[in-house]
């Protein structure tokens, strides 16, 4: 069995790019930075940040562009892929990530002052139709009769 599965946290580093292929399939390609904290061998905190393409077909690529821009956190789920073309005689590679499942990260700018997670307020993109109606306001743990 083989197993090509990436999951990423972070945030995006440009707004979403919407296009459709000629078939007319919609495509959306972003990027997300990824950053990883680590101590050196002596022992000197250090920081270090990747870059990850990504891209979102369908509707998911429609909700991706709607919803996200630079800046917003987003969680990514797919599999990696290399695409390869020629340009100017020189053969160009491209590592991707082509997504699966998009969830939306914490809203920024809101309101309500809290940390609100629009992964739960916002459409993830394959759910294929109309996204359920989440309540606005917070839960009260006395409401829940367990």
């Amino acid at each position: 069995m083989y197993i090509n599965k990436a999951m990423v946290y972070g945030n995006l580093t440009r707004d979403p790019e919407l296009r459709a292929l000629p078939s007319g399939t919609q495509v959306c390609s972003f990027s997300i930075a990824t950053n990883r904290v680590y101590n050196d061998r002596d022992g000197k905190k250090q920081e270090q940040t990747d870059y990850h393409n990504i891209v979102a077909f369908g509707k998911q690529g429609e909700t991706v562009a709607k919803y996200l821009k630079k800046g917003s956190g987003a969680f990514v789920e797919g599999r990696i892929q290399t695409r390869s073309w020629e340009k100017d005689g020189q053969k160009q590679y491209r590592t991707e990530i082509v997504a699966d499942r998009v969830q939306f990260g914490p809203r920024s700018g809101g309101g309500s002052g809290g940390s609100e997670s629009s992964a739960g307020n916002a459409p993830e993109g394959n759910t294929g139709g109309d996204a359920p109606a989440y309540p606005e306001e917070d839960i009260n743990p006395e409401d829940i009769p367990f």
